[in-house]
């Protein structure tokens, strides 16, 4: 049984091609994918905010390197290579196998494995299969590679068949270390350019319980003709309910003609490496930006990329910064690189799907061998101050660290404007709340689950939502959930038109249901488990039509923009709305002023998780035992909140009259939740 549970789509029409998907242990991977190299635990000038900008989801890792620094103590000590690095996505790490080849006169190839001096500190190692999956298993990695024997590809055959021999004989003893081990393990076809060798390696490694199976030994020696005829050769030998992936291949026409073979992943070092020295592909063709042409050129790279170098800076500026050497050329040009290979990816994928991948396929080989030779210099023209896109009040607003979150113009209020919004919604809303366990170890099954999503905005928080039913569903394999509701409420409908619109910028809404509430105000999962609603309009006025909640995401903006919303008699409204049943209401903010109007309207209130600058959130029950009854176990307002609050200028509403004023103090000091601490005269 395949550990990555492989699930084949569809093949193309006239084409091997094909479109897949398989889960591994940090999510679900849609085949064909382009894996960048992170050698070191790092995609050399990236960070992991970059990296998924470009839209990366799996990245390569190299075992023989980070053996020698950092080292298998570090990763065991830390926890694997996922909190190493701050890398919530899948892992590759290969063997080692290329490396040791990549040391001819430093390494002694034995039948137990290849002993070779470090770089680092000159200790000898031995790699073998066994200490190779060891390796890995201290990475953590999601799929790990068997270790091979790597020779040039023109090798002639009595060496080609020994390596081959030997690669099989690694096989059997990397499944031995791999053991009960969840990480799923890829076996690796070799036999150079001999037709009989690597039929023979297919069908020996197709019998045994690998999970996926590459081809190696290419890119290493032939020319491109005999490395399409030989990635199509061990293809053909391939079963169709494994992943298959050509290692270290290589430019965006290798790549094309590989999928048309029937490869489904990929990793190379190419995009970083040329990026370099200056040279990106664009629909244009591939460019040499260090070419004097561009001296003077205020065009973006390719005007139909959306990634950061495209849409922030003109080819003058990046030619400069390629001919200063200076290290953000490189950073800017990986980026385009990298974005333009996932585009690439993910179009090949929607080809594939339509059954429209043949003619793509005659089309790209064409523009994928253009170069910029014929491109002529241009006169220069006035600059144009770039300006991020916006609609109607709203625009694109770049954030600290790589992220873009979406501001109102008129209010300057910035939306996660501090934290990468995906990652805020997550941890403020979907973690905090338990939405995972209460939907799959919560009340009975049938129980329906509202969750109000109050204030839409750019659907980051509705999405993270959906995601987290996503992953349970996947992760439930057929056994029942909890069902959902989700009901999102929003008055302006233009931020999630601009997200939408500009999708590059916001990876969150790469998914049909974003859509699908524009156009139908409601989308449901295709299990029926999970149904997203949509009221457009005043939430004051909108909220007692909707099914009372279990949790409330309130998201408004803040008591300056939307004051309505932070009122004690829309707090009070609203724990109306709630009477029927135990609710809880989560918000961003940590202010006197909200905290008071909760208390006042009856909440029993606590302190949430930080997020970003912010030492604390939010979080308020409808019931005293809320915070008892919490997964989470989160703790209620206590004295020494009340001690601050009798300090605060913020004790009660600035429109109270000194009567008011003085009752309102009298009903927080009074509040069940401050009973035991208050004093005994009040």
């Amino acid at each position: 049984m395949s550990r990555l549970n492989f699930t084949l789509e569809r093949e193309a029409t006239g084409s091997r091609a094909r479109a897949a998907h398989f889960q591994t242990l940090h999510g679900t991977v849609q085949t064909p994918i382009f894996m960048p190299v992170g050698t070191q635990a790092t995609v050399k000038g990236q960070t992991i905010h970059t990296l998924k900008a470009t839209g990366s989801r799996v990245l390569l890792a190299n075992t023989f390197h980070l053996l020698l620094r950092p080292g298998p103590a570090v990763f065991r000590k830390i926890g694997g290579i996922h909190r190493f690095m701050n890398w919530d996505g899948p892992v590759l790490t290969d063997s080692g196998g290329f490396q040791i080849f990549s040391l001819p006169g430093s390494r002694r190839m034995t039948e137990d494995g290849a002993t070779f001096q470090s770089y680092v500190d000159g200790n000898v190692h031995l790699l073998s299969p066994e200490t190779s999956i060891d390796m890995q298993k201290a990475i953590g990695s999601d799929i790990m590679m068997v270790l091979d024997q790597c020779i040039p590809s023109t090798a002639p055959l009595a060496e080609a068949e020994a390596a081959m021999e030997l690669t099989h004989r690694w096989a059997r003893r990397s499944l031995a270390a791999r053991g009960d081990s969840p990480q799923a393990l890829f076996g690796i076809v070799q036999g150079a350019c001999f037709p009989e060798l690597r039929k023979r390696s297919a069908e020996f490694l197709r019998e045994l319980p690998f999970d996926g199976l590459a081809i190696g030994g290419l890119a290493v020696g032939e020319t491109p003709a005999q490395r399409y005829e030989f990635t199509g050769v061990a293809t053909s030998h391939l079963p169709k309910h494994l992943p298959r992936y050509l290692m270290g291949v290589g430019t965006p026409l290798d790549i094309l003609e590989a999928v048309h073979r029937g490869v489904d992943m990929f990793d190379c070092i190419i995009p970083s490496q040329l990026a370099q020295r200056g040279t990106v592909f664009t629909s244009q063709g591939r460019l040499h930006i260090r070419r004097a042409v561009y001296k003077f050129s205020e065009e973006p790279l390719d005007p139909t990329c959306t990634c950061q170098a495209c849409r922030e800076h003109s080819r003058a500026y990046l030619h400069h910064l390629v001919k200063s050497d200076e290290l953000l050329g490189w950073h800017l040009l990986s980026i385009h690189n990298l974005t333009f290979y996932h585009d690439l990816m993910r179009t090949m994928r929607a080809s594939i799907l339509a059954d429209a991948f043949l003619p793509f396929y005659e089309r790209m080989r064409r523009e994928l061998a253009r170069t910029d030779e014929l491109n002529p210099s241009v006169k220069p023209k006035p600059a144009q101050e770039f300006r991020y896109p916006r609609l109607g009040d709203y625009e694109i607003h770049p954030g600290p660290g790589g992220f873009n979150s979406v501001r109102q113009i008129s209010s300057g209020e910035v939306m996660h404007s501090i934290n990468q919004p995906d990652e805020e919604a997550n941890r403020l809303y979907v973690e905090q709340s338990a939405l995972a366990e209460r939907l799959t170890t919560g009340e009975a099954t049938t129980a329906e689950l509202v969750v109000w999503d109050v204030g839409l905005g750019a659907a980051t928080n509705a999405m993270a939502v959906l995601r987290c039913f996503e992953r349970c569903h996947t992760e439930a394999a057929g056994r029942p959930l909890r069902p959902l509701r989700l009901v999102s409420f929003e008055c302006d409908l233009d931020p999630l038109r601009l997200a939408a619109s500009k999708a590059g910028y916001f990876p969150h809404v790469r998914h049909g249901a974003p859509q699908a509430i524009l156009n139908r105000g409601e989308w449901s999962h295709r299990s029926g488990g999970m149904h997203w609603e949509l009221l457009h309009g005043d939430f004051l006025a909108l909220f007692g039509t909707a099914r009372p909640p279990d949790l409330i995401f309130y998201d408004p903006f803040s008591f300056k923009t939307d004051s309505a919303l932070w009122t004690v008699e829309t707090f009070t409204r609203l724990i109306a709305a709630c009477a029927s049943k135990p609710a809880e209401l989560y918000t961003y903010s940590a202010a006197t002023a909200a905290r008071v109007a909760l208390l006042s309207a009856g909440f029993f209130v606590g302190e949430g998780v930080g997020t970003g600058p912010k030492a604390d959130t939010t979080i308020a029950f409808t019931r005293a035992d809320g915070a008892r009854l919490h997964p989470r176990g989160p703790q209620l307002l206590g004295e020494k909140w009340l001690t601050r609050w009798r300090r605060s200028s913020s004790k009660a509403p600035a429109t109270l009259s000194p009567e008011a004023r003085l009752e309102f103090e009298q009903r927080i000091e009074r509040h069940p939740q401050f009973i035991p601490l208050s004093p005994a005269t009040i």
